[in-house]
């Protein structure tokens, strides 16, 4: 969690960042306004104990909700790697053996396997 300042009114950023084998990034941000009655981090004495209670639930909120994001990031991605992996093995489970199929051109094969 990061502490900014916007427009005069502090603000604190979850953030969380990925970083995946193949360079694919992403980046999930989630700011949390502080109390008008403070514009330092909750942890300095200077907001009351309510302001305390809410930032805590909004940091619980944003927390979930940045977890919500990431999931669903990486859902996505495990996703389109299996698609990319099942097109594959589907791929070369139908290559044909270009080889074989020149020797026995012209040939009825029976196959041997049933």
């Amino acid at each position: 969690m990061a502490d900014n300042t916007t427009n005069g009114q502090g603000v604190a950023t979850v953030s969380a960042s990925y970083k995946g084998p193949s360079d694919d990034t992403f980046v999930v941000n989630r700011e949390i306004p502080l109390p008008a009655s403070s514009s330092q981090a909750p942890g300095d004495g200077t907001m009351s104990l309510a302001d305390k209670t809410n930032f805590l639930k909004d940091l619980r909120t944003s927390v979930a909700a940045v977890q919500d994001q990431v999931n669903k990031e990486l859902t996505q991605r495990m996703e389109a790697d299996k698609a990319r992996e099942a097109g594959t093995a589907a791929a070369a489970s139908t290559t044909v053996n270009e080889a074989e199929e020149e020797q026995n051109y012209g040939e009825e094969v029976v196959d041997e396997d049933a």
